[in-house]
């Protein structure tokens, strides 16, 4: 071999690094002229999913929550390395068009843009402004400033999430307005991340709703939501915030935490998910939205995070900064199946479902008893079409149930007034004494002695007095939180009996109705304290009323039932007079008072 011919031989390295430097041109000039363009905003890979807090809060993610991440996250190395990903066919529309679908109970209103809800109508059910106007449930204003709608898909990666709600989506039905039972289908796809919505409407106040998002042809975790706020807005007394919360429920336990107490989005970054929930959703003192898995779902099928941000609003003419609850709930079991009731909560209806949504009816502890006196009321309202009458009616009733305790009290009032003049001697014995003097003692000894000698319950003559308190408070319950009641007129100025009354009328008549009773009813003890405190009791109950926002059926009920004790007490006295000696005490008593 020549001199020239060894000094251009390729060594076995060269030729390595000339094969490495030909593929590298190849692919890059493969890449510029023939390969797939990316799309005009092509979404980061998603960033690693964040684990809850070390010391969570009420409203922070448990160690139970999940922490899913978008399929995203594991591609973003291929896309780093300049592997590129097979695309699809960019789908979308051109223009903003709304979408309407109805039956009895709804009207919907859907923009094609993020395929959101952006009016939800319940037409059986008007709000409180004046004149009333059929209440929608979405809050357009928060809607606008906060940027979340209801129905928004919420995706583990913020720009994902942003394109998808923002996107002008195909609908599947050119008309504008659709009747259930009716399936609408909003889809769109950028070219590489793809989402399809598929609802089904019916006669009921549930819909179905199928969700499904790809990257690349790769399924990615999509939540559905419900964003923006929700409720009546135009409720007076307490203020609409004050009602609202997002709730779950879990292991059984209904959880609710309302708008203000929600922690704000830095606790829940996108990819937290809790999981373990039967059920979700976001509600106001008398309607909801419920995020319900399939009913063939296992329970604690369901994931949710749930935040609140803050829209202004003026109050008194000033910006004041509101909360506004968001909520969001997914599944592990991709494309996401969801069942969503919107609408009233009412008891009955809410306990037919499945499962079971009838908890969201806030009775509370007096619910054994609030329960009887619900379905009681509701009995009696198939015979009595006002409610305020059914009401009259339901007090009629217990009054006449009662008033053999009524009778049994009066008497153990009269063996109380034949002993008084006796136990007031005692008392007159021991008042010398201060109330920690050990002889004090021996007073309540000598008393009861009394007391047990004459076979008197001391508390006998009250017992029919507490037991009435209970039934105030299941009734207001029951008035305050049953949708029946809403808006539910008696006559005249009382057009809602389950706010209080506008003009305090009711609780006006209500005390003097009791201060009679209290005049005509014998007193059960001598200690003027306690008498005085006997007297000024209507006075108080009748100053609550005004000042609280107690239901004006409530005092309906209470009025009925004083008129009621006035023609009891009236025949219970003219039957069974006072002993002479109390008479005279009593003589004496006023005269002393002259």
């Amino acid at each position: 071999m020549t001199e020239p011919e060894k000094k251009f031989k390729l060594t076995h390295e060269l030729r390595i690094v000339v094969a490495s430097l030909l593929s590298l041109v190849v692919i890059l000039a493969w890449a510029k002229f023939f390969g797939p363009k990316p799309p005009t905003n092509l979404p980061q890979a998603n960033r690693p999913a964040q684990t809850a807090p070390a010391n969570p809060g009420v409203n922070a993610p448990s160690s139970a929550g999940s922490a899913t991440t978008s399929p995203a996250t594991s591609r973003g190395t291929s896309r780093a390395s300049g592997v590129a990903e097979a695309a699809m066919p960019p789908k979308g529309d051109t223009q903003e068009r709304t979408i309407v679908v109805e039956n009895d109970l709804y009207r919907v209103e859907f923009s094609n843009r993020g395929a959101v809800v952006k009016s939800w109508q319940l037409k059986k059910y008007t709000d409180d402004s004046k004149p009333p106007r059929i209440l929608d449930l979405v809050h357009p204003d928060a809607a606008q400033q906060t940027g979340g709608w209801p129905f928004a898909v919420a995706l583990n990666d913020e720009q994902q999430e942003s394109a998808a709600n923002s996107a002008l989506y195909q609908v599947s039905t050119p008309a504008s307005t659709l009747h259930a039972p009716a399936d609408a289908e909003f889809s769109w796809s950028d070219g590489h991340l793809e989402v399809t919505k598929h609802l089904h409407f019916d006669h009921t106040y549930v819909l179905r709703v199928e969700t499904s998002v790809k990257f690349n042809g790769a399924p990615v975790v999509a939540g559905m939501t419900w964003l923006g706020g929700f409720g009546d807005l135009t409720v007076l007394n307490p203020a609409p915030i004050d009602t609202v919360s997002v709730f779950y429920r879990e292991n059984g336990k209904l959880t609710n935490i309302m708008a203000k107490k929600l922690d704000g989005p830095e606790k829940w970054p996108h990819g937290v998910w809790q999981g373990g929930k039967d059920w979700t959703g976001i509600e106001d003192r008398y309607f909801a939205a419920v995020f319900l898995p399939p009913t063939s779902a296992p329970p604690g099928s369901l994931e949710a995070r749930y935040w609140k941000v803050f829209r202004t609003v003026q109050v008194e003419g000033k910006d004041t900064e509101e909360a506004v609850p968001q909520i969001q709930t997914t599944t592990s079991a991709q494309p996401l199946a969801l069942r969503v009731y919107v609408g009233p909560k009412d008891y009955d209806e809410l306990k037919k479902m499945n499962p079971p949504l009838h908890s969201l009816v806030n009775f509370g502890w007096l619910e054994f008893i609030a329960d009887p006196l619900f379905h009681g009321l509701k009995w009696l309202h198939n015979y009595i079409p006002n409610w305020g009458w059914a009401i009259v009616v339901l007090t009629l009733v217990i009054n006449m149930l009662l008033f053999p305790l009524r009778i049994s009290s009066y008497r153990t009032t009269l063996k109380m007034q034949r002993v008084a003049p006796e136990i007031k001697q005692i008392q007159e014995k021991y008042k010398k004494y201060s109330m920690r003097d050990p002889r004090k003692a021996e007073m309540n000894k000598e008393v009861m002695a009394v007391y047990s000698r004459e076979k008197i319950n001391p508390v006998g003559g009250c017992f029919q007095m507490f037991l009435q308190m209970p039934i105030w408070f299941g009734l207001n319950t029951v008035l305050r939180f049953a949708i029946e009641m809403r808006h539910a007129r008696w006559f005249g100025w009382i057009t809602d009996l389950s706010a209080k009354d506008p003009y305090y009328i009711l609780p006006i008549i209500m005390g003097l109705s009791m201060y009679l009773v209290s005049k005509m009813t014998p007193m059960t003890t001598t200690d003027p304290q306690q008498q005085m405190m006997m007297k000024i009791m209507p006075v108080t109950m009748a100053g609550l009323f005004m000042i609280s926002p107690i239901s004006s059926g409530l005092a309906v009920y209470i009025l009925t039932s004083s008129l009621v004790g006035i023609l009891q007490q009236w025949w219970l006295n003219r039957t069974h007079p006072l002993p002479a000696a109390a008479i005279q005490a009593q003589g004496k008593k006023n005269k002393n008072k002259k």
